[in-house]
């Protein structure tokens, strides 16, 4: 099924172009409430599912053993600007576990931060995976294969115990059987894990609300989620929706972006999960859905919609950055009868 539309693009009078997409709202209790486009389609959810990702880091007491605090365990589930609270962090805990830079496999790009990318080139020093964006997810995977005495050459393969004990994770909270899971290779070279939007919607409920897990999955659930909320400038940075959206929150929902136009979020309050995917794959278009579709839910307060209306509407803006046009939402979420019932 072809995505529903969901933003307009508007340059001086005309729509100039649209984007599709698909949506999915449900929780841990009732699964689907509402969606737009096809809620069954399957997905990578990409960097999405850190936050998933990162519950083996603390189910196995890695976090608590290199004594991982709030920052350190935002940053496992960090697509981050490469800014020096990022990288300094990410080479702390690789300290702290007795492995070096050299151990991360994530390969390297520049710094996604444009001051960090330019203090580095003025610097004279080398470009090295502590930049990737992906860094801290890495340096928790290897905390978590040291801890539990496994090998850290290999970790980001999935056969490796590491990335099993992910697997069976993201199949828990998803409820999709592992053999059922689409697996392909992320950009980071770790395994990306393809599932039905709605079960993805579902995993991020399960985490907003974890109350039907078992205990020790509950525990590690919510000291994730708590510390993406109180450390939202982990998850990002500067200029980044997930840190914005999470401190106009104030602890109260969690998010995460994903590549090729996927985000998602939990909501605390009501236990609902929200995910979403732009059908072409362009992040520019997350945040617009994004916050439409907590604001048709009524769950921003005029208030938080007013803080978070540049990502609401983003501008289209010239190269001598004048606004000549916007993004603007463009559907209406349809309620799931069935779950109403």
């Amino acid at each position: 099924m072809t995505g529903e539309k969901v933003v307009e693009v508007t340059r001086g009078a005309l729509v100039e172009s649209l984007h599709r997409g698909h949506v999915a709202v449900a929780n841990a209790k009732n699964g689907l409430l509402y969606s737009l486009g096809d809620p069954q389609k399957v997905i990578y959810a990409r960097s999405s599912m850190k936050p998933l990702q990162a519950i083996p880091l603390v189910e196995t007491g890695a976090a608590d053993r290199y004594r991982f605090d709030n920052a350190d365990i935002s940053l496992a589930c960090a697509s981050h600007n490469g800014e020096d609270q990022h990288t300094e962090r990410v080479q702390a805990i690789l300290t702290r576990t007795g492995l070096a830079i050299g151990d991360l496999r994530c390969g390297t790009h520049n710094p996604k931060w444009e001051a960090a990318y330019e203090a580095l080139i003025k610097s004279g020093e080398p470009l090295t995976a502590v930049y990737n964006n992906c860094s801290g997810k890495h340096s928790g995977m290897l905390a978590t294969a040291k801890h539990m005495n496994e090998s850290t050459e290999d970790y980001y393969k999935l056969g490796h115990p590491v990335q099993q004990r992910i697997l069976e994770a993201i199949s828990d909270l998803t409820e999709v059987p592992a053999d059922k899971i689409v697996i392909g290779v992320d950009g980071c070279g770790v395994p990306v894990h393809g599932v039905p939007i709605e079960n993805l919607a579902l995993s991020f409920a399960k985490m907003a609300d974890p109350s039907s897990l078992p205990e020790k999955r509950r525990a590690a659930v919510q000291r994730i989620t708590t510390a993406m909320a109180a450390e939202p400038e982990m998850v990002g940075g500067t200029d980044r929706f997930c840190t914005d959206f999470m401190r106009v929150m104030g602890g109260r929902m969690f998010a995460k972006a994903g590549a090729e136009g996927v985000y998602c979020i939990g909501d605390k309050e009501t236990g609902l999960g929200i995910a979403l995917k732009i059908e072409d794959g362009n992040a520019r278009a997350t945040s617009a859905v994004a916050v439409e579709v907590l604001s048709q839910l009524g769950l921003l307060s005029e208030v938080q919609k007013e803080q978070l209306r540049n990502y609401h509407y983003p501008s289209l803006e010239n190269a001598r950055k004048e606004k000549i046009g916007e993004l603007s939402p463009a559907f209406t979420l349809k309620e799931n009868i069935a779950a109403s019932i």
